[in-house]
């Protein structure tokens, strides 16, 4: 069978594809020439399978794009307390452009310039710097990918022309104390980072690493660790989309990003990353055909992280009683382990009758659970023991290995 998702998207895509509502971002001068015609979206899957439609292999910068991905680099580096000195975690409300300053002079957010800037110094090693620290910049961005991505040379001399305002709030930083790097070599890396070639493919695999906890699904590589990917989504959740975070989220409810030359990220843990790519900009900075698909597959496909799964109160399949006073209580639990679905397991093992026949926890059903998970059930199965209970689980699946 031909997998109908492919065409799902097509006719998503061109859907919002008559629009030409918009403009190009004009301060830059290279992307103020772009070709406004061309519209690529692609979706990846956690285990690796891609889905492009339209202008998919078109090549175009990754700009504020990066942002997220220099962030989990800085996080991974130098850990979540030293980040946090440098640069805060709280919305703006303000546009990308803004001097967005908290009282103690940290930039307010990662997501904006000033904050981004701040990050980009934060990569790499503590003595790294300068070249150091936009080299490995270059090569985490390549790891998200999963391929060895380019600097577009001229788009990023056409962006150090027009430089003036980000060297002004790289000198305002520096001047608080929250910038390591000289400015000009911050400002330098952070444009250099910002004109990285990708196409949509590359920005749903990128995506989809986030929304995987860190490991690429195409290479298998831990590019981040977990904690550093709940972290980055978070912010990307609350300040992602610049001054329409709020709509954004209450609309389309998936993690994002964007960036001015009119590509758009998503990353919905655990389920797809999202890649979109099309030049005019709305008044926020970010692509009107791409937020319309977006909103579009989020509410056709239920992707908005508020939506209210149904888990906790189907997660036993069945009880098997045993016969005549002869062999077991056999509980079989289906789903995924976490939090709610354990504590609903815990109250139906509670529930068997105290009349000593062994207990057995059948697990085929259950694909997966997480560390609190796995605990519960340990914890449940060990008290039932010390009640003098014969217990024994049958997980062939290895779920209460991990």
């Amino acid at each position: 069978m031909h997998t109908p998702v492919t065409d799902f998207l097509e006719q998503v895509r061109l859907s919002c594809a008559d629009s030409d509502e918009g403009e190009l971002a004009h301060y830059i001068p290279q992307l103020a020439e772009a070709d406004p015609a061309p519209f690529g979206a692609a979706l990846c899957m956690l285990d690796g399978t891609v889905y492009g439609v339209g202008d998919a292999e078109h090549r175009f910068t990754i700009q504020s794009i990066s942002k997220p991905f220099v962030y989990a680099l800085a996080l991974a580096d130098r850990g979540l307390d030293e980040v946090l000195e440098h640069v805060g975690v709280e919305p703006s409300g303000d546009a990308f452009s803004e001097i967005s300053l908290e009282p103690n002079g940290r930039p307010r957010n990662p997501m904006i310039n000033i904050g981004a800037i701040t990050t980009h110094a934060l990569a790499g090693a503590r003595d790294a710097g300068g070249d150091e620290s936009t080299a490995r910049v270059i090569e985490g961005l390549s790891a998200f990918a999963g391929r060895a991505l380019e600097v577009d040379e001229v788009v990023y001399e056409s962006e150090r022309s027009t430089a003036d305002r980000n060297m002004a709030l790289a000198y305002l930083v520096r001047a608080q104390g929250k910038l390591q790097d000289e400015p000009r070599l911050a400002v330098d890396g952070y444009s250099r980072q910002c004109s990285v070639l990708v196409d949509v493919r590359d920005l749903a695999v990128m995506a989809m690493t986030l929304a995987a906890g860190g490991r690429n699904p195409l290479t298998g590589e831990r590019v981040v660790p977990r904690w550093v990917c709940r972290q980055v989504l978070s912010v990307m959740a609350t300040c992602g989309m610049y001054d329409a975070a709020g709509d954004w989220m209450s609309t389309v409810g998936i993690p994002a990003k964007s960036g001015v030359s009119g590509g758009i990220i998503g990353a919905l843990p655990g389920q797809v990353g999202i890649g979109t790519f099309s030049p005019r900009l709305d008044r926020s900075g970010n692509s009107v055909r791409g937020v319309r698909m977006c909103e579009q597959l989020s509410a056709e496909m239920g992707l908005h992280l508020m939506e209210t799964p149904e888990v906790a109160s189907h997660v036993v399949h069945g009880v098997i009683q045993p016969e005549a006073g002869h062999g077991s209580h056999e509980v079989q639990l289906q789903g995924v382990m976490h939090f709610a679905a354990a504590e609903a397991a815990l109250r139906a093992l509670a529930r068997l009758p105290d009349d000593g026949a062994p207990v057995v926890l059948e697990l085929s059903r259950v694909p997966s659970a997480n560390d609190i998970g796995r605990r519960m059930l340990r914890e449940g199965m060990r008290r039932m023991g010390a009640d003098g209970r014969a217990v024994s689980v049958v997980d062939p699946d290895g779920v209460l290995e991990g």
